[in-house]
């Protein structure tokens, strides 16, 4: 997915405040250094900036975009590496251990009657003689409040 290109708002405002004061006066100073040439070169600024930013991003999402295939490819040789040593030596071989891959023969088995999840236990019920469940206890005597 492209990176978000920026658009600024401000930029594009007083590229329209320019154009109005442009109407004015091409030499437009309203004092304390605020010229319509200086406010012209600052616009400029601005565009050259967002488009330097613009720019990179595209850049950016290229080198990315290389970046992600040349990850797959990796990832296949790293798969075609390891079957090319089993294939050479053997997936009962040191070798293949030795390129990363886990021996035929060191691989653990598991019975289908095991389960890599554990049974509960059923706890034990214990039954408590000494009330019936109404307040009285099993002799039928109330119990004293």
């Amino acid at each position: 997915m492209a990176r978000q290109k920026r658009s600024s708002k401000v930029l594009q405002r007083a590229v329209r405040r320019a154009a109005s004061l442009h109407s004015i006066d091409a030499n437009l100073d309203v004092g304390n250094g605020l010229t319509l040439p200086g406010f012209s070169s600052l616009i400029e600024k601005m565009r050259t900036q967002e488009y330097a930013y613009n720019s990179a991003l595209s850049n950016l999402d290229k080198l990315y975009r290389e970046m992600l295939e040349t990850e797959r490819e990796l990832g296949d040789m790293t798969e075609l590496i390891l079957l090319g040593v089993a294939t050479k030596f053997g997936k009962s071989s040191f070798e293949y251990g030795m390129a990363g891959g886990v021996p035929k023969n060191g691989r653990r088995r598991v019975k289908r009657s095991e389960s890599s999840v554990p049974i509960p236990q059923e706890t034990a019920f214990i039954a408590d003689f000494t009330s019936n469940g109404n307040g009285k206890n099993a002799a039928g005597l109330g119990t004293s409040h």
